[in-house]
């Protein structure tokens, strides 16, 4: 059906996030060149927690960031606000390399980074609306639900024990929040919710606070070993950190390091109390669902729902629509599928909708490194689980460029290096087939399939997801 929308309804224009805060102007541009002791690129999450790390553990540090719009322009500031502990890859393949023990201690950094987030946050007053409330995801369906006890099984043989994840009884998840056609679910309280742009501008002002520098409007057209090549002017430094995730393919040498793939939301207006007691949702908790074509929501603060899966997945080429516009399309598919989830939402409108782009490696799992010899670095590929995981990556880069030894620098995801994805027109072709089997296997299995449709297994097969 067409979504309903709202009249003060928005397209793009970055992300609803914005929207209360204002879209922040930018900052001065780099005057010329310049002498550094690490030159960041990009001003997200990873970059600005990279520059946050380096400062504190050494003051005497000169940091640079350039940022080619603003800081939290990019999936730092157009998330769906969730700040889990799921691993950013897959624990069998980090395995594979370095052993089921080495995964199990990246998982459980994956942890203990979603409370550090929030530490910080306390720590430098930082307000983003965080509520610890946990992660809920739901089955919808026998097929859904059979792969729900599946994944718990994995689980469970991870290392992951009840205090980690638990299967709820269908009063305790009726208790919790009420999905339609749900069979099951389970609870993880390894997650927390956030408002995305209240955490990067905070997150840009603390790293300001410390010394940082940070350059806006400040395009980097050329990384090389000690420089970090812009139109107004170079910055030469001893380390030179790639931070740019979903934008990497625009970088000359990157682009087919990591795919970016294209996730989209949409939010309600806010919605009244009688909506919320057909619903539930009292412990803001995360939601997802076990659908290969997955959604992902949240309770926001001002008690809106917000409400992301994927739509159009990948532009041809590695394009990225860089200010949020999203197709009619997806809005559409995205209030169907919300109004699936929650019929009380139906006489609700749209108030925003948008896009951002994360990065996709070739294997799907995310990486960490920093060559001691060149001093160029990265981090990235968090395969849509960033706002965690790029705090982890902060720490471990800090860690490498400084040089240390630690338990973050032996993690499996430090100097993982996968191949490139394939020329176009393979990428596209594989990636929109991928999806468009998805979508066939959900539809199928939603007209009662007790296991998962083999269209998914080829899907997996044919992208190595």
């Amino acid at each position: 059906m067409t979504a309903p929308l709202s009249p003060d309804f928005v397209n793009g224009e970055v992300s609803f996030w914005y929207r209360s805060l204002g879209v922040p102007d930018t900052g001065e541009p780099l005057g010329g060149d310049l002498r550094a002791d690490v030159a960041v690129v990009g001003a997200g999450y990873t970059g600005l927690w990279t520059a946050y790390y380096l400062k504190k553990a050494d003051p005497s540090l000169r940091v640079v960031v350039l940022e080619k719009e603003f800081a939290g322009f990019g999936a730092s500031g157009r998330n769906g606000g969730w700040l889990t502990g799921a691993l950013a890859g897959s624990p069998e393949r980090y395995a594979k390399t370095h052993g089921r023990d080495a995964a199990r201690r990246l998982q459980r950094a994956m942890f203990e980074a979603v409370d550090e987030v929030i530490r910080v946050a306390r720590e430098e007053d930082i307000d983003a609306d965080i509520v610890k409330g946990g992660l809920l995801t739901v089955a919808r369906g026998p097929a859904q639900a059979l792969r729900l006890r599946e994944e718990l099984a994995a689980q469970r043989e991870w290392g992951w024990d009840r205090d980690d994840v638990r299967l709820l009884t269908t009063g305790e998840m009726n208790e919790r929040l009420r999905v339609a056609g749900a069979t099951g679910a389970t609870w993880s309280p390894h997650c927390a919710r956030i408002q995305p742009a209240k955490l990067v501008r905070g997150l840009a002002r603390a790293v300001r606070d410390l010394g940082v520098e940070i350059y806006e409007r400040t395009p980097v057209t050329e990384i090389a070993p000690g420089r970090a090549v812009t139109p107004y002017g170079t910055v030469r430094a001893d380390h030179v950190l790639r931070c740019t995730e979903g934008f990497t393919a625009t970088i000359a040498g990157h682009h087919r390091d990591w795919l970016p793939m294209n996730s989209s939301l949409i939010v309600t207006a806010p919605l009244p109390e009688k909506v919320w007691a057909e619903i539930g949702w009292q412990g803001r908790e995360l939601l997802g669902d076990m659908a290969h074509y997955y959604m992902y929501a949240q309770r926001t603060a001002d008690d809106r729902i917000a409400f992301g899966g994927r739509g159009r997945p990948y532009l041809y080429g590695s394009r990225v629509d860089e200010r949020g516009h999203t197709h009619t399309w997806t809005v559409d598919a995205l209030w169907d599928l919300l109004v699936a989830f929650f019929p009380a939402v139906a006489g609700s409108r749209v108030e925003h909708a948008w896009s951002g782009v994360l990065g996709v490696p070739r294997d799907w799992c995310s990486a960490v490194h920093v060559d001691p010899a060149t001093g160029l670095g990265w981090a990235g590929g968090y395969t849509g689980h960033g706002v965690t995981t790029t705090n982890l990556a902060g720490r471990t880069l800090r860690d490498l460029v400084l040089r240390r030894d630690t338990g973050l620098t032996r993690m499996p995801w430090v100097d993982r290096r996968v191949r490139a994805w394939e020329p176009e027109p393979l990428r596209w072709l594989g990636v929109h087939s991928m999806y468009r089997l998805y979508r066939l296997a959900d539809a199928r299995e939603g007209r009662g399939m007790a296991r998962t449709s083999v269209l998914a297994r080829i899907a997996d097969r044919i992208t190595g997801h």
